[in-house]
């Protein structure tokens, strides 16, 4: 676990150690069947996990990065878009986001393991059933490190943990913990999330009035709260700059008068929550419709 956490060339080592990422996998697997989430073993299991998967984009190997994005651009020739990955625009990000990955494989070894959807299953199971604060927080850990990219493969998980796993039940009650490092986590994981325009609908619906619920009521004092009412911010920001339908439902949810509240900080030692407060509301004046609304 400690050895994990020493960097990339660390992670790159771990990763082509044969059979390192299989046996862990299958430890967790053997503690979930076995009704014992909440062993030490398993929380270092996941762990360890947890690192390997930090920048697993990034760093992926060079054949496995052409696999994915070779046979991701065959099954999208017909699109017509010029370079898939050397444009920010926002017409290609949305073909992007609009094509899956191929098809996984059944029965995946060592780093194709930390993508697949088997091992995203088990984290969000660890989520739902293990008590300890450091398993719960490394689970949703690893899911934000795979959702954090921008190119095929994140978007993909994404989809798995929202559409294909219904993962968002789990995510949810996450907000509502008292350990505030695993919910600014979970809400991290949400935010990362919530840039899959395909997706945003399904998160408003299930997530949004529990995302205003936890927002705080004025300016938060300490910098994990200040941290995690700006991810709270930017992902109300996601869910509702292009979807007037979720502005109401924040309007709704009585989100306006604490977003206010927070973006009103005058003070320099907490302004990422201010910052991130002010930008929700100047996105949620540009929906015209809702001006009487928000007036009232």
């Amino acid at each position: 676990r400690n050895m994990s956490s020493a960097g990339p060339e660390g992670r790159k080592k771990m990763r082509e150690c044969d059979g390192l990422i299989d046996s862990l996998v299958y430890y967790i697997q053997g503690a979930i069947a076995d009704h014992e989430p909440n062993d030490k073993a398993t929380e270092n299991c996941v762990c360890i996990l947890h690192n390997l998967s930090y920048q697993l984009e990034i760093e992926l190997p060079e054949s496995y990065a052409q696999s994915i994005y070779m046979q991701r651009r065959n099954i999208s020739s017909n699109d017509k878009t010029p370079g898939c990955f050397g444009t920010r625009s926002r017409k290609v990000k949305e073909k992007q986001q609009d094509t899956p990955l191929p098809e996984e494989k059944s029965n995946p070894r060592g780093v194709e393991s930390l993508w697949h959807s088997t091992l995203i299953r088990i984290y969000l199971s660890l989520i739902a059933k293990s008590t300890r604060n450091y398993t719960q927080e490394a689970s949703l850990g690893a899911l934000q490190n795979l959702t954090a990219g921008t190119g095929p493969m994140p978007f993909a998980v994404a989809r798995t943990v929202v559409q294909k796993a219904n993962g968002l039940p789990s995510i949810r009650t996450m907000l509502h913990v008292s350990h505030p490092t695993v919910k600014k986590t979970a809400v991290s994981l949400l935010r990362n999330l919530s840039r899959n325009t395909s997706l945003q609908s399904d998160i408003a619906r299930e997530v949004l009035p529990d995302l205003v619920l936890i927002l705080p009521e004025s300016v938060p004092g300490s910098d994990i709260v200040c941290e995690t009412t700006a991810s709270i911010c930017y992902t109300l920001y996601n869910l509702t700059q292009s979807n007037s339908h979720n502005a109401r439902l924040l309007l709704s949810a009585d989100g306006l008068p604490k977003i206010i509240t927070i973006s009103m900080n005058d003070s320099n030692v907490f302004s990422k929550a201010s910052r991130a407060a002010s930008v929700l509301l100047y996105s949620l004046w540009s929906h015209t419709d809702l001006h009487s609304a928000y007036k009232k």
